[in-house]
């Protein structure tokens, strides 16, 4: 299909594909510092495009500095280019398959990748509609929210909505108990600023969201970790590493745990709260997959009274990644310092994101979106299971909701080194996947993979996966 066929794509998609037709000859040295690029009526024929069209990207790559024109005979390239970057054109397989590999790799990758191993939904299974109607509510605004600096707290009504959000799960925790942030990632960072100093230790699951190693790497803090179990983290190895290492923070997700989909049981989070008590252990809760549950489960807020529990949470894996807004509920008289802290680093609150978020919450529009993702998870949930299971793969639970397959490898090929080497061979086909030990702090889950029910849908995920496993 050629770009003249495209006719119902908008101008300024065309354009952008003018744009990286260029930068794409640039990174392959088909064109080279200095030299002149194509006329813009040989290229519109070329690309099959208007004259206009062309002229609006070269303009554009002017202002990126990309090129440079020179009046009266046309456009070159700029004559000091980077270093040349395979990374640019190839996939990096070199890369160390560490905490960053499958973020790095997800976040980088471009569109025609598959992400089983990512930690999000596909596009067309955002609420797309909700989201263009709530921004055009807000272009109607005032010029406050588009423009001005917010209260540090974050918008007042959001924070209301959410401690009556919260109250429904038995959590409590009044508005002026709760401190929007951009992220559940900027969440936990604050927190650990706020808590931690270099050298403390903190303790995590084994396995666990690799992004938290990431994190506590950044905060210079020495990590321990417990095993976890179908009901949560082993409670005599828990026990033992809080007697031995004397970890100050502990963070987890209580449900529809990241990596394994396992939810904490009562008595495991009745237990667990005890010992953090006898060793004055301050837990983060980390609660971003709650809009997934079928039904409500156990919180360790709520049985906590957010003494030593501090609950977080964010609308990014269930409303928009782009659009960023988390939240902390915190004890009362923490709740300053936190404000303090936030105004040091990232200053006051953007209210756009937080009035795009509470106009989806309070249309309805959210509710029925998960009424209607929940189901099409279970049904992918299902279908990759059992796809999975159908080349070897083993579920270590069937988890009840989520997005997260923890699954080990068929028998024969748990060996070291095997699961690095899986991940390699399907990058260089396009497809990022999520070896266990990215999940380990202790490097012991080689012989596990974590796949995205949503993500893993395509035939050509599971040919790859297929043809590498008997390769």
């Amino acid at each position: 299909m050629t770009l003249s066929d495209q006719t119902t794509l908008p101008t300024g998609t065309l354009v952008s594909q003018v744009m990286q037709e260029i930068r794409q000859r640039i990174t392959e040295r088909s064109l080279t510092a200095g030299e002149k690029l194509p006329s813009i009526r040989h290229f519109s024929q070329k690309m099959q495009v208007s004259k206009s069209t062309v002229v609006e990207a070269y303009d554009r790559l002017v202002a990126e500095g990309i090129i440079q024109s020179r009046r009266g005979s046309g456009f070159y390239v700029i004559g000091h280019l980077p270093p040349l970057s395979l990374a640019e054109i190839a996939p990096r397989l070199d890369r160390a398959v560490d905490p960053f590999w499958v973020s790095r790799q997800s976040l980088e990758a471009s569109a025609d990748f598959l992400k089983p191993g990512c930690g999000w939904l596909p596009p067309d299974w955002m609420p797309e509609d909700s989201l263009r109607r709530g921004l055009r509510a807000l272009s109607r605004s005032n010029g406050h929210t588009l423009t001005d600096y917010g209260s540090p707290l974050g918008l007042p009504a959001l924070r209301t909505l959410l401690s009556r959000r919260m109250d429904a799960q038995g959590i409590e925790a009044t508005p002026d108990q709760i401190l929007l942030t951009e992220s559940g990632t900027q969440a936990i960072d604050l927190l650990c600023r706020f808590l931690l100093e270099p050298g403390d230790t903190v303790l995590l699951d084994d396995p666990c969201y690799f992004n938290f190693h990431a994190l506590l790497r950044a905060h210079r803090v020495k990590v321990v970790s417990v095993p976890y179990s179908p009901n949560g983290p082993d409670l005599e190895a828990f026990a033992q590493v809080l007697e031995q290492s004397h970890p100050r923070l502990y963070i987890t997700n209580s449900t529809l745990h990241n990596p394994t989909g396992a939810s904490l049981s009562p008595l495991v989070a009745h237990r667990l709260l005890k010992l953090a008590e006898q060793h004055d252990l301050t837990i983060i809760e980390d609660d971003i997959f709650a809009d997934f549950e079928q039904a409500p489960s156990t919180r360790l807020a709520a049985l906590d009274g957010l003494e030593r529990v501090i609950h977080i949470g964010s609308f990014s894996k269930t409303l928009s990644a782009a659009v960023r807004c988390g939240f902390i509920a915190v004890r009362p008289d923490w709740i300053d310092k936190l404000v303090d802290l936030k105004i040091a680093t990232s200053f006051g609150n953007g209210d756009f994101s937080a009035e795009l978020v509470l106009n989806i919450l309070q249309n309805g529009s959210y509710r029925k979106h998960m009424e209607e993702l929940r189901k099409r998870l279970a049904q992918a949930m299902n279908q990759t299971s059992s796809q999975l299971r159908a080349l070897g793969f083993t579920p270590w639970i069937e988890p009840a909701a989520g997005l997260f397959l923890w699954c080990s490898l068929p028998a024969h090929l748990d060996v070291p080194g095997t699961g690095a080497e899986i991940a390699r061979k399907a990058l260089a086909q396009k497809i990022i996947l999520a070896p266990g030990n990215v999940f380990s702090p202790s490097g012991n889950a080689e012989k596990f993979f974590r796949f995205n029910v949503a993500q893993s849908l395509s035939p050509r995920c599971i040919k790859v996966l297929q043809e590498i496993l008997q390769s």
